[in-house]
């Protein structure tokens, strides 16, 4: 999934060098979602064993 989220950042970057403002919004839209995301699942997934070992 982060690399999904920098494959967008990367095209957002092109796409503001050439000019597509509304690509450009739209590509760095859906880079900050899936980051996010990316980041969520990471942090649940170093929380979880914690507890399923403690049981």
């Amino acid at each position: 999934m982060l690399s999904w989220a920098l494959t967008f950042l990367i095209i957002a970057l092109i796409a503001a060098v050439l000019g597509f403002g509304g690509l450009a919004g739209a590509a760095t839209g859906i880079a900050k979602i899936l980051f996010f995301a990316f980041l969520v699942l990471f942090v649940v997934s170093l929380i979880v064993p914690r507890f399923r070992s403690s049981v």
